[in-house]
């Protein structure tokens, strides 16, 4: 099954307190909006590749709980990025520094592109579409990006000002000077 796009502009544009009650009216879909105000409902993943973001998630909660410097996300929080679109990235990463600078409520969508965005594809994912979401996140402000395709094996790099890295079947990724010392261990996320 893949994402549903509803185009409701001119006919509706929603508000950005439309669109927070619209999803805390649906709290079963995953709904994203992009910057021209289209509505996107996407599907439940298949158990794999559940399996596979419950790995990722993990892995990143783990090291920023260790680290203390930003906290981790799971792809249910919803960012509003500068752009207007409300995105809700697979894991992401914030630094504790920016949040507190900002004082977001926790109950609301954080309004800043996450340091980290991290999508993994998934079988009925389209690839182009991922990767355009991936740019937009650079876009945005996002620092460092990573696109894991499994189908493909292979992993993206996004980063600001740089062309898109391209790794065949790597094991690991880097935080590099976005997360110093985090290490993505990609066994079972991957492959």
């Amino acid at each position: 099954m893949t994402a549903l796009i509803l185009n409701l502009s001119p006919t509706i544009e929603l508000t950005d307190e439309q669109f927070f009650q619209l999803c805390q009216n649906n709290r079963d879909l995953r709904l994203e909006r992009t910057a021209e105000g289209e509505l996107i409902i996407m599907p439940p993943t298949g158990w794999g590749t559940g399996n596979r973001n419950s790995k990722l998630t993990q892995r990143l909660g783990n090291w920023a709980d260790a680290d203390g410097t930003g906290l981790a996300f799971d792809s249910s929080t919803g960012f509003k990025l500068p752009n207007g679109a409300n995105r809700s990235p697979d894991a992401s990463w914030v630094s504790q520094e920016r949040l507190e600078a900002l004082n977001p409520d926790p109950a609301r969508f954080l309004p800043l592109a996450p340091d980290l965005a991290v999508e993994l594809r998934s079988a009925s994912d389209s690839l182009k579409t991922v990767q355009q979401k991936m740019q937009e996140y650079i876009d945005n402000g996002v620092r460092l990006g990573w696109l894991i395709d499994p189908q493909n094996q292979k992993v993206e790099i996004y980063r600001l000002g740089q062309e898109v890295e391209v790794l065949q079947s790597p094991t690991s990724l880097s935080g590099e000077d976005v997360l110093p010392g985090f290490v993505l261990d990609l066994t079972q996320i991957l492959s």
